[in-house]
């Protein structure tokens, strides 16, 4: 099935933040992590008993194909970032991150695993961009 384009309505949110880009484009942002490959992220909350609080949010970062059909690939996740009595608090803590911060959260977890550096493909297409 063909993606479809939505015009994004700003009247919905802060698109800076994770909640309001997601409110306003209809869909997760994606970012481009140091291992070269795009991810697209997602608030999780889990019922979690924690320091009194029933609720624990966290992000999960879906890792995208680069070769061959499109599809994910694989995913990433950070440890527990909010905890809130209710499932809609947690993941409006998560929610009014900002999109840098969240892309800071992406970029420690692709380093952590050994992702930091760019696929060959990636690094060859570029020096031959100098030539």
């Amino acid at each position: 099935m063909p993606g479809r384009h939505l015009p994004p309505d700003h009247s919905r949110g802060d698109e800076r933040t994770l909640g309001g880009y997601a409110a306003v484009h209809g869909r997760p942002p994606a970012f481009d992590a140091p291992d070269g490959v795009a991810y697209s992220v997602e608030i999780m909350v889990d019922p979690v008993e924690h320091s009194g609080a029933r609720w624990s949010a966290y992000l999960l970062f879906v890792k995208w194909r680069r070769v061959g059909a499109s599809g994910p690939e694989g995913h990433l996740e950070t440890d527990y970032l909010a905890t809130a009595d209710t499932e809609s608090g947690a993941r409006a803590v998560l929610g009014a991150l900002s999109l840098d911060e969240v892309e800071r959260h992406l970029h420690e977890l692709v380093r952590a695993v050994g992702g930091g550096e760019r696929a060959w493909w990636d690094v060859m297409r570029d020096e031959g961009d100098d030539a």
